[in-house]
């Protein structure tokens, strides 16, 4: 099999799909906007920087039979708001310009992660499946869904084999906090450095919350075992508040006497009460299944983070 192409490849879920890529024994190249690869990539990795916009450093990347998995981004949900055509033009063009390419080199696959936890925007009944009504209330919730209709748009008329992805909230022993997204994360490092964290609503918001590395081998089960044209959830099904969060770091703070502080505000009209994804379609197609309890993964950020108990 030829190689893949990680777009993004050094972002917090790209490096964990790189090293499992890795590690199965496939030929990886990794594009991405810093001037030198990730330290965390393997040695073996080529490295290439660039703006994947840019079609001069797209079009030597791909050949046919390769795979291509687009997980570059540049803006996150609180960010999109701050400027809403920043959002749109940094990310749309590019996106479309990748299915222009891949549809001329003759790859074998395209997959692009979308977000699980934005595009269907309110829940009319839980857990979400990919079936669920989209309607994202945030730009950049909408631009993901509109280059998910275009990478349609080329199967469909063009033939390109296009899978989506559509994982829920992802949280990991690297993520940074207060990036804007990632409750665990941000609230592992309020706690460390004796910051009060924010609540909207007494109890927060309800997320499906799954480790990365189960994220990262959820991708890698769409990449190979899934339908082209077909979209596929990866989460856990099983929702859990801010709160409840918390709790679960309630034992860990007291051990190394953190107190954890809180301030609860109004809910925020752009935050969806609940988000949980059904991930059936996923699993009766590949056979993954998520592996890392939630528990055992807050014990795992928080050890990385902070040192263990």
């Amino acid at each position: 099999m030829s190689h893949c192409l990680v777009i993004g490849g050094s972002g917090f879920i790209g490096r964990h799909v790189t090293r499992m890529l890795h590690e199965a024994g496939r030929e990886v190249i990794v594009l991405g906007r810093r001037p030198h690869a990730d330290p965390n990539l393997p040695s073996t990795c080529r490295y290439v920087s660039g703006d994947y916009s840019d079609r001069t450093t797209l079009k030597p990347l791909l050949s046919p039979g390769c795979d291509v998995i687009d997980l570059a981004y540049s803006t996150v949900p609180k960010t999109s708001f701050e400027d809403p055509i920043f959002d749109l033009l940094s990310n749309l063009p590019a996106s479309v310009g990748l299915l222009q390419e891949g549809t001329a080199s003759g790859v074998r696959r395209i997959l692009l992660v979308s977000s699980g936890g934005t595009v269907y925007g309110p829940a009319k009944s839980l857990p979400i499946t990919e079936d669920h009504p989209t309607s994202p209330l945030s730009p950049y919730g909408i631009t993901k869904l509109t280059a998910e209709r275009y990478a349609m748009m080329f199967h469909r008329i063009a033939g390109l084999p296009v899978v989506v992805t559509r994982p829920a909230n992802a949280y990991g022993d690297d993520q940074r906090a207060r990036t804007g997204q990632g409750f665990i994360a941000t609230a592992i490092e309020a706690i460390a450095s004796d910051r009060e964290i924010s609540l909207y609503g007494a109890e927060g918001t309800i997320r499906d919350y799954i480790h990365v590395t189960d994220v990262a081998s959820g991708i890698l089960a769409a990449l190979n075992h899934g339908d082209d044209g077909g979209t596929y959830n990866i989460g856990t099904g099983v929702g859990t508040s801010n709160a409840d969060i918390l709790a679960l770091l309630q034992p860990l703070a007291n051990a190394a006497g953190k107190p954890i502080r809180t301030r609860v505000l109004a809910p925020r009209g752009f935050d969806v009460e609940a988000n949980i994804l059904d991930s059936t379609r996923l699993k009766q197609r590949s056979g993954w299944n998520p592996s890392i309890p939630l528990a055992a993964g807050i014990a795992r950020v928080w050890n990385s983070c902070v040192g263990p108990a």
